[in-house]
């Protein structure tokens, strides 16, 4: 089949939406769409179409205004996660930075050797050459000023190099230090060294959803984080366990963390904020919340910890 929709300018998207039955103000409805892509908020009121209608007409009653409330609390969602989720980075790569180099010194990262067997030479070659471009490409005062004093040296040392690298360099260098070195960073936030290894990779696939701006409040979530299980901690499975595909398990799992890393940290206080704030709009089974979530073991001992 050829895609032979016409470009349609904002008064025509408006009427379209009008047509198929979105209740709004036509002025504000045109300078939303002039401000927000017509097929960002497609995804928003999606969930509002009559099933199987072929010209796409929306549920009686469907309000621009509960469909613009959901756009705006995901944006601030969005800002709340990556606000936990630098936290949590800073951590794992400055626990990863002094652990490796106290054992392999600053450029022991330029080596094979220092990783496990699995870090095959091919694949930790492309990981130092994003490591040089990065560098490279960096306007980081401290590079320069490094490169100034040190001309001889080709390469920052790892603790400078940390502070240059993408999420994804620094997933890659954790998935492929030895099992030991895995297990004694995990142990620093009282996880097994393959849940913090899932949980990373989890993080990194919504950090790169959070970037791009997409949506998140109600996404299935394509990569899971793995839950610990029951044996080592049943906070995760009081009274029920915990989901794992929806953003509510991420929410779990960054809250855990914080708890570790930043423990004075206001952090579920300002979700708490933000789930208030819209939850006249936001349906949280959606989300993956399960039923009296806030006294979920997870979560109940954050609240009691906060009070003590």
């Amino acid at each position: 089949m050829k895609y032979t929709k016409p470009s349609l300018n904002f008064e025509q998207q408006a009427d379209l939406l009008l047509g198929r039955g979105l209740q709004a103000d036509r002025k504000e409805l045109i300078n939303r769409l002039s401000d927000v892509n017509y097929y960002r908020l497609s995804a928003y009121w999606y969930t509002y179409r009559i099933p199987d209608d072929s010209e796409d007409r929306l549920l009686p009653k469907t309000s621009f205004k509960t469909i613009w409330n959901r756009y705006v609390f995901d944006r601030h969602l969005r800002l709340l996660v990556m606000d936990a989720i630098e936290r949590v980075e800073i951590s794992i790569r400055t626990r990863m930075t002094e652990l490796f180099t106290r054992q392999h010194g600053a450029f022991g990262y330029l080596y094979s050797s220092g990783f496990g067997d699995r870090f095959d030479i091919e694949e930790h070659g492309r990981l130092v050459s994003e490591i040089r471009r990065n560098t490279r490409r960096s306007q980081e005062d401290f590079v320069r000023h490094f490169k100034t004093k040190y001309s001889e040296e080709k390469d920052l040392p790892l603790w400078m190099v940390v502070e240059v690298m993408t999420f994804g360099n620094l997933l890659t260098m954790f998935r492929h230090l030895t099992m030991h070195d895995k297990r004694t960073i995990a142990k620093v936030y009282g996880l097994k060294a393959k849940v913090l290894e899932s949980w990373l990779v989890t993080i990194n696939y919504i950090r790169n959803l959070c970037a791009h701006h997409a949506r998140l409040w109600n996404r299935e979530l394509a990569i899971k984080p793995l839950i610990p299980v029951r044996k080592h901690h049943h906070e995760w499975h009081s009274p029920v366990t915990i989901p794992n595909n929806r953003i509510f398990s991420v929410l779990s799992l960054l809250n855990y963390l914080m708890q570790k890393i930043a423990p004075q940290s206001r952090w579920h206080n300002h979700l708490d904020e933000l789930l208030q704030q819209y939850k006249k709009n936001i349906p949280l089974p959606q989300m993956g919340f399960v039923e009296n979530w806030q006294q979920h073991a997870l979560w109940k001992q954050d609240v009691e910890a906060r009070q003590q």
